[in-house]
């Protein structure tokens, strides 16, 4: 492991982190920033960013400034402007002024594709030895810390582990046994292209709703869109969809211009299928010198948009929990129960939000557009506001961090 003196000159330990996505990137990066020395294991036998682009908001940016770190992801991406909600065929519903918002917290909100949030992780993680090729499957505790064991028969030891391998956590599996996903009964089809249009002013983001369908657009800089669509069908049917870039042009036909042509112009190969999927909230996260982070600790769905910058966040958090502690077992522990009523909320309400956008009666359509249409917009934010609002934990009190209810 590469020596790393924290910011107050100390050295904390050792630290292996197991998953190489935003969540570990973020995780070796803090610890790093405090003095621990870290290496990083990633199953893939190369470093490429899972899946298209992702929006990295305010509360992440203000968590990271905290131990200060700027990724100066606003050059790399785009920030987001407003949210603008639509029908299927582009009629207004509502605007979203997300620049306000953010300005209001101290931070910006940024449209990004993953290559290059993964890029800025990465100069930010400097020279962080990352091991490719390096499948962990499982732990073993003991007077020495914790003893990481690999697929390839070979093991390393460190002070703490950190699980940010994702939503099919090895680490997880071994701490909370078997779990089953929680399906929740549509598929996502997303995209990143170049495209030009109208429409796609810088900043935008627009957001259609149809019956038991959406498509976002998002402008990320650079002369690109992310797109994204959504349908219901059973969970089977999503974890097994076969079709083409036809089939979800034909899937979003009648639906507004841009919405058609952007799926046009975006090569076959260019679109991903994912089934929508999370996992009931965790209670316990750890055990002894191990954790987890990110969405091996919390998957959620997109709605409120905050899967990547709440990973960002758990790292922050991690960092200055175990610096504050004195030793590393106590500084996980404060970790996970600093995060633990966040997280939840944020698991919940993506769930719930994402059944609401999901909605496919039409009775129930016509009065949740009437309700957006003209409910205060302040209302409307709220929930979005406490999602963006990062407050550092008081962890020399009592170990917990504010109720979101009291954001």
């Amino acid at each position: 492991m590469t020596r790393s003196n924290g910011t107050d000159g100390k050295r904390r330990g050792t630290a292996v982190v197991v998953g190489a996505g935003i969540g570990g990137l973020a995780a070796a990066i803090t610890l790093r920033r405090v003095g621990f020395d870290v290496e990083v294991h990633e199953r893939a036998g190369e470093l490429r960013p899972a899946g298209t682009a992702l929006s990295v908001m305010s509360n992440s940016m203000t968590a990271l400034a905290s131990l200060g770190i700027d990724l100066r992801l606003e050059e790399r991406g785009r920030v987001i402007e407003t949210a603008e909600l639509m029908t299927s065929t582009g009629g207004r519903i509502k605007t979203m002024p997300y620049r306000d918002l953010a300005e209001s917290l101290g931070a910006p909100s940024v449209c990004i594709s993953r290559s290059e949030l993964q890029a800025a992780l990465l100069e930010a993680a400097g020279d962080c030895p990352i091991h490719l090729g390096s499948a962990a499957t499982g732990y073993d505790i003991g007077q020495d810390g914790v003893r990481v064991r690999f697929a390839d028969g070979g093991e390393t030891r460190a002070d703490l582990l950190v699980g940010a391998d994702g939503i099919h956590s090895a680490v997880r599996r071994q701490l909370a046994g078997p779990e089953q996903l929680r399906e929740a009964g549509y598929l996502c089809w997303l995209a990143v292209t170049p495209f030009d249009h109208p429409t796609l002013t810088p900043g935008f983001n627009g957001h259609y709703w149809g019956r038991g369908q959406r498509f976002g657009l998002h402008d990320i800089g650079h002369g690109h869109a992310y797109w994204w669509g959504t349908r219901n069908m059973s969970a089977e049917s999503a974890r097994g969809w076969k079709g083409t870039r036809e089939d979800i042009a034909r899937t979003f036909g009648g639906w507004a211009d841009v919405v058609t042509e952007v799926i046009r112009a975006t090569p076959e190969e260019a679109v991903h299928a994912v089934p929508a999927q999370d996992r009931p909230f965790l209670e316990r996260w750890g055990e002894g010198p191990v954790t987890l982070l990110g969405d091996a600790a919390h998957p959620m769905l997109t709605a409120l948009a905050q899967g990547g910058s709440t990973a960002i966040e758990d790292a922050v958090v991690l960092a200055h929990s175990c610096a504050a502690a004195a030793d590393p077992v106590s500084g996980l522990r404060a970790y996970e129960a600093a995060r633990r009523d966040r997280t939840r909320w944020l698991v919940d309400n993506s769930y719930s939000l994402s059944r609401n956008e999901q909605e496919e009666r039409p009775l129930a359509i016509a009065l949740r557009n009437t309700l957006m249409r003209y409910a205060p917009t302040p209302l409307l934010m709220r929930p979005f506001r406490t999602a963006m609002t990062y407050t550092s934990p008081d962890l020399g009190r009592d170990g917990a961090a504010p109720s979101p209810a009291s954001l």
